[in-house]
């Protein structure tokens, strides 16, 4: 049976900063990977990082000196 599980999800207003968060965190060897935006959000463009609640202060560090953008940095309980 599936259960739902707490994530971080950071959304961007555009699809570009998503696509530079995909390449910085790959690049880096950072947790998570691009997913729609959950239906409990809205954001610009679409598309949100989900990574573990416990990489949002190693996330926003990276994105900060990356110079990325991003709209909101939530943690939601998820279906895994």
């Amino acid at each position: 049976m599936r259960e739902k599980k707490p994530a971080l999800i950071v959304t961007f207003p555009t699809t570009t900063d998503a696509m530079g968060m995909e390449r910085m965190c790959a690049e880096n060897q950072l947790p998570g990977r691009l997913i729609p935006v959950p239906r409990e959000i809205s954001a610009g463009c679409g598309l949100a990082w989900k990574a573990p609640v416990d990489a949002q202060a190693h996330l926003t560090d990276a994105m900060s000196q990356a110079g990325l953008h991003w709209q909101e940095v939530r943690v939601l309980e998820l279906w895994v």
